[in-house]
């Protein structure tokens, strides 16, 4: 009798448990569902090979807490009976949110896989390469982490400053204006040495630039020179950006923008540093640069214009223009689905193959449709001959097309630094999954 009437009190506590028990599992099958999808639509699409530094998951860690993935800005992570994996490897771009935001350490950071090796330079605990004198610190040298980059190029040029040996112009020359060129930088106006930091594009940030708007880009508070400690621990692109435009006014740090390095030579005890604009002699050079390496170029008349460029970084500045996107990747397709959303522009996507293989089916859905609205004209085997000042020359098969054009992006990767490097006489070693 006693336990009958206690039946309806224990039910009573029981359904709203029950209930939450059944939402939350519901929302994981939901969640996981969505998981497998993407991780099939990376897989059909052959993106399965994260192109830098990116995680991997120690199941025996791992208790699926989902920390990871709402670190993950990219949404490359995902959780999949029960433990984390990339289901979306070709989007993690190494800037380890993940791995800092891990209750359990169960993530490590590496580079490459056993399918695809990525050489990594062979670098002292100093930074300094087996060639004497050259210095590698930040994403080139294996770590793309922001704090760490910075830290390597400070005490890159804090070993630079007490290097022997004299008779050049500069101490040093740093090339590079990412994480690691931007410490190497400030280090050397703090140690008063004469250096001279080169950059290839027009704006500082490196790889951090490239990003998506509003990305988290660092995680964790570091030591800058003559600025003390950066205290962030979790800020956006913009926000990391506009305080390096801060910092490099205040300090006075002097960069030559779009001076891109062409060759580097040993001639009596320095080292020659030639680029487009001159020549400079230093006793040490610093390599702060990426993995993104230098932008493919067209090799076509007129494509040193200003209107031509390598990336897109905002759609809206193409709003009312005659755009032309030339690539047959993600980033081309969504740069050409992007511009078509603007007000009042007009797309052409050129590509020289015959159809888009290596894309996402989701990117290829969306161009299909949007190609057939007007805004967005796709050209499969064609490629640029020629660009004008108003115009752009394209060539399909036997057809010659002349169209209006007000700008151009180009979309066709870039070339890594690697070769150069060995010519210079540095050592890599192939990691295959390692750190």
């Amino acid at each position: 009798m006693h336990m009958a009437m206690d039946d309806p009190v224990l039910l009573l506590y029981a359904a709203p448990l029950l209930l939450v028990f059944g939402v939350y599992f519901l929302r994981r099958a939901r969640r996981q569902a969505r998981n497998v999808d993407q991780l099939q639509e990376s897989v059909e699409s052959g993106l399965v090979e994260p192109v830098s530094l990116h995680p991997v998951f120690d199941p025996n860690r791992c208790i699926g807490s989902s920390a990871c993935v709402t670190a993950c800005p990219e949404s490359a992570i995902g959780i999949i009976h029960g433990k984390a994996q990339l289901v979306n490897p070709s989007s993690c771009i190494g800037h380890g949110a993940c791995a800092a935001s891990c209750p359990f350490d169960a993530i490590k950071l590496v580079f490459g896989t056993e399918r695809r090796g990525i050489d990594i330079p062979n670098v002292k605990p100093n930074f300094e390469t087996n060639v004497a004198g050259i210095f590698i610190a930040g994403e080139l040298g294996g770590m793309g982490l922001i704090r760490k980059a910075v830290e390597q190029g400070r005490q890159a040029i804090t070993t630079i400053k007490g290097m022997a040996g004299g008779g050049a112009d500069l101490d040093a020359v740093i090339v590079g204006a990412g994480p690691a060129g931007i410490a190497a930088g400030l280090g050397a106006i703090q140690h008063k040495l004469k250096y001279v930091v080169l950059e290839q594009e027009e704006s500082l940030g490196g790889t951090v630039y490239h990003y998506p708007r509003n990305k988290v880009a660092m995680t964790a508070p570091v030591q800058l020179p003559l600025f003390g400690k950066m205290n962030f621990n979790e800020v956006s692109k913009e926000a990391l950006l506009e305080f390096w435009q801060g910092v490099v006014r205040k300090a006075g740090l002097k960069i030559r923008f779009n001076e891109r390095m062409e060759s580097i030579e040993r001639s009596r005890g320095r080292f020659m540093v030639k680029t487009a604009r001159g020549t400079y002699a230093a006793r040490a050079v610093l390599l702060a640069v990426g993995r993104r390496g230098t932008p493919r170029k067209l090799g076509v008349p007129g494509e040193e214009q200003a209107k031509v460029v390598y990336r897109l970084v905002d759609a809206r500045q193409y709003r009312k223009r005659r755009v032309l996107v030339v690539g047959g990747g993600d980033s081309a397709l969504e740069a050409a689905l992007a511009i078509s959303a603007q007000p009042g522009t007009q797309v052409t996507l050129s590509y020289r193959g015959d159809a888009f293989n290596r894309v996402k089916p989701k990117n290829r859905e969306q161009l299909d449709a949007t190609s057939g609205k007007g805004r967005l004209q796709v050209l499969l085997g064609s490629s640029v001959e020629r660009i004008g000042a108003a115009e752009v020359v394209l060539r399909q098969g036997d057809r010659i097309m002349k169209m209006p054009n007000d700008a151009v992006i180009v979309c066709a990767g870039g070339v890594l630094p690697i070769d150069f490097l060995k010519k210079v006489g540095i050592e890599f070693e192939t990691k295959r999954g390692t750190a």
